[in-house]
């Protein structure tokens, strides 16, 4: 695997190095004793999967309150997806500021969003599935979003007229 460094500190896309031969390839995806040489959390809480019918849904934008902040690791297993995380640590040089890249089936590009950072996505393409491998367990009296448009952070959506949860829409505006 190899560690990208983004321009969020602290966030990687994480890109496999597949091991080819005649029947296909194998790579690995996540190693523990490598994330933890990276310095990053590296025991795994649970493990959730989010299939989404339809172009254009949006799931966002979400993390969980000290002492159960989560940090994640996000792959598209089918379809694709505009995957976006927020800085929202207030000590950091990179506060406030956003990332969207592009995650696609068949990549095995990953993500890797620290704790402190808000995620979402949007969904690029209809039947898209996404595995997230989550370092701290969900812990709902601790879960919080921002506002997927918030103009405090100018997020360009690919998608207009995203397709909401009721819950995601409410979400407030930013106040840090």
């Amino acid at each position: 695997m190899r560690f990208i460094n983004t321009a969020l500190a602290g966030a990687y896309l994480i890109v496999p190095e597949p091991k080819e031969d005649e029947r296909g390839f194998l790579a690995r995806t996540f190693c523990g004793r490598e994330f933890a040489y990276q310095g990053l959390r590296s025991e795994i809480a649970q493990v959730n999967l989010s299939y989404n019918a339809r172009r254009g849904i949006l799931r966002g934008m979400h993390f969980q309150d000290p002492p159960y902040a989560e940090a994640k690791l996000v792959q598209c297993l089918q379809g694709s997806i505009y995957d976006v995380i927020i800085d929202l640590r207030k000590s950091s040089e990179t506060h406030r500021r956003w990332l969207g890249v592009e995650l696609k089936a068949g990549s095995g590009q990953l993500l890797y969003v620290p704790e402190g950072f808000a995620h979402g996505f949007q969904t690029l393409e209809d039947e898209t599935l996404i595995n997230y491998l989550m370092f701290e367990f969900f812990a709902p009296e601790y879960a919080r979003g921002v506002r997927w448009n918030d103009p405090a952070f100018g997020i360009d959506w690919p998608v207009p007229d995203p397709v909401l949860s009721d819950k995601d829409r409410q979400w407030p505006d930013y106040e840090g």
